[in-house]
């Protein structure tokens, strides 16, 4: 369980603010900035000078050089259009410099598409490639490699843009590192660039429907990611439509 935040103020806060996916414009910020490039955007990481491999369907040059070279495990979440809410997500996993690809797995995003300059409330995914080293829930921890916080604060009450009930939503998540502060609970509100550029981007249980920034998958799904995810094996999530990706 993760104790670098407290969970009473958050657990305090509205429902609004707890929901995540795309939240915190209303949240308070340690740092201003707007404008600067979110954090794990699409640009080569300078950590690492070890090779980057090729192999990964969908991705084009530009994309594929933005994965940091010690990576071995990519979450790729294709969006089938620049305003399309529907997407789909693969795991890959590197062997040696081949990447294996998982099962293809139907997944929903922003409800308006996706982002290049993600701002709060725009209804939109970021796109880039951002670090998964987060993750938590309402249920109980069920064997995630990654650091867990099982957390009230992750109830998802409401209902969907379709009218779906998302009760649930939040029984498993994986914080993105966009405009977050890598090493806490997906519900730390600090945003590196300022509130209005959003922040609370996970990868969530689908509602069968939009969200408002997230990648949704399926309960199974999310508990595969969980029990894979190895941050000794530094995952990251490559998201974006289709076309983006290919650059």
């Amino acid at each position: 369980m993760i104790h670098r935040r407290t969970a009473v103020a958050l657990l305090s806060a509205s429902p609004l603010l707890l929901s995540g996916c795309g939240g915190g414009a209303e949240a308070a910020s340690s740092r201003s900035g707007d404008d600067r490039p979110a954090q794990g955007t699409a640009s080569p990481a300078p950590e690492s000078n070890s090779p980057r491999p090729g192999g990964i369907s969908g991705l084009g040059p530009r994309t594929s050089a933005a994965i940091p070279g010690r990576a071995e495990q990519v979450v790729v979440a294709s969006g089938r259009g620049k305003d399309s809410p529907l997407s789909t997500v693969v795991l890959y996993e590197r062997d040696d410099d081949v990447w294996q690809p998982g099962a293809a797995w139907p997944a929903h995003n922003g409800r308006d598409g996706w982002s290049e300059h993600h701002m709060a409330g725009d209804l939109r995914s970021p796109v880039g490639v951002y670090g998964l080293t987060d993750a938590g829930g309402l249920l109980a921890d069920p064997g995630s490699r990654l650091p867990y916080h099982h957390s009230y604060g992750f109830t998802s009450p409401g209902t969907g843009f379709e009218g779906e009930p998302l009760d649930g939503s939040f029984d498993y998540v994986i914080a993105i590192n966009y405009n977050r502060e890598p090493g806490t609970s997906p519900l730390d509100w600090t945003r590196p660039m300022g509130a209005k550029r959003g922040g609370g981007v996970w990868l969530h249980v689908d509602h069968g429907g939009p969200t408002h920034a997230c990648v949704s998958v399926a309960k199974a799904h999310m508990k595969q990611l969980l029990h894979t995810l190895d941050p000794a094996r530094h995952p990251v999530i490559v998201m974006g439509h289709a076309a983006w990706l290919a650059r």
